[in-house]
């Protein structure tokens, strides 16, 4: 059971959920004197290169992820995702807390990102935490629209009118697949799943200003060659809570991600499953018992469970979420 330091990000659009929400209030005096005021991201565990996120416990603590996957291979991650992978961990886990709206953004789907010279696309998706009354999001197409008039929309300023705009409840799942246009709105406070993929287009951003006072860069071109003009009569995804069971919310070739409700023991078993487990503690608190080993899990917690992991029993009160490739 591997722990890593988050990766506290700075941004304007920022606020201040994270740093409670993960129980560094004691290390918040530190935090804020470096500059890490408006924290809107916390990295929990990350393999993009120059932003790896640093084990926190056990015999491999002081080691990047990436090292981890070099030294244990398929072990780590399992044989199959290392074959399809390499020493690249695939799944990149984020909190994101946006006291503003942040921009209407595309990502390409790996073929499209192979053409325009990029690694990979990014497929994702964010589950809700507790939002601020009223926060909203978009996701989505909710009218036909062909690429010139995305591109005169973007243009004059109406490309919002074109998309779905969903108010958040705690709970709530968006599933955004590489092409679909998003965005996440104040108020919002998710987790995000991720492809391992820095790869984000810009396509409108409200005409706001930076600190120096310019307009930040736009990704029209890029933006057009990626988006996927396919209109669904709903994005939320749908699903049923159940107590003290596992209740899938997304499946797709790069992450599957479950829900867990507990207020009562319970054990994971992983013996038949080829891949690494990332358990994400979103509500509650409890503990994980692996081999022996005890781990406080609580909310705001990240634990990745290696590919050798046959079993984890969970206990306490806690929801949290487990995904893996």
């Amino acid at each position: 059971m591997i722990k890593f330091e988050p990766l506290l990000k700075q941004t304007l659009w920022g606020g201040d959920k994270i740093i409670p929400f993960k129980h560094l209030d004691s290390q918040l005096e530190r935090s804020l004197s470096e500059g890490c005021e408006n924290v809107g991201e916390s990295w929990e565990i990350s393999g993009v290169k120059d932003n790896e996120t640093i084990v926190a416990n056990g015999p491999h603590k002081g080691k990047s992820l990436n090292q981890l996957v070099r030294e244990l291979k398929g072990q780590l991650v399992g044989e199959e995702n290392y074959e399809r992978f390499g020493d690249e961990f695939p799944l990149l886990i984020k909190f994101i807390d946006a006291q503003k709206d942040l921009s209407i953004q595309v990502h390409p789907t790996d073929e499209i990102a192979h053409r325009q010279g990029k690694s990979r696309g990014k497929t994702e998706m964010w589950y809700a935490l507790e939002p601020t009354p009223g926060a909203q999001l978009y996701n989505g197409l909710k009218q036909q629209i062909t690429p010139e008039q995305y591109k005169q929309m973007v243009e004059n300023d109406t490309i919002t009118d074109a998309l779905a705009r969903y108010e958040v409840s705690e709970g709530d799942v968006f599933f955004i697949p590489a092409g679909r246009i998003h965005a996440i709105g104040a108020g919002c406070f998710v987790a995000e799943i991720q492809q391992t993929s820095d790869v984000t287009y810009r396509i409108y951003d409200f005409k706001r200003k930076d600190k120096n006072g310019n307009y930040r860069e736009l990704h029209t071109k890029e933006a057009a060659e990626s988006i996927d003009y396919t209109v669904l009569p709903n994005y939320r995804a749908e699903y049923e809570p159940v107590k003290n069971e596992g209740v899938q919310v997304a499946t797709c070739p790069y992450f599957t991600t479950a829900v867990y409700d507990l207020n009562e023991p319970m054990t994971l078993d992983y013996s038949e499953l080829d891949s690494f487990v990332i358990l994400i503690a979103v509500k509650g608190e409890g503990r994980l018992i692996c081999n022996g080993e005890e781990m406080p899990f609580q909310m705001g917690d990240t634990v990745l469970l290696p590919a050798t992991t046959s079993e984890v029993k969970v206990e306490g009160e806690v929801k949290f979420l487990e995904t893996y490739v």
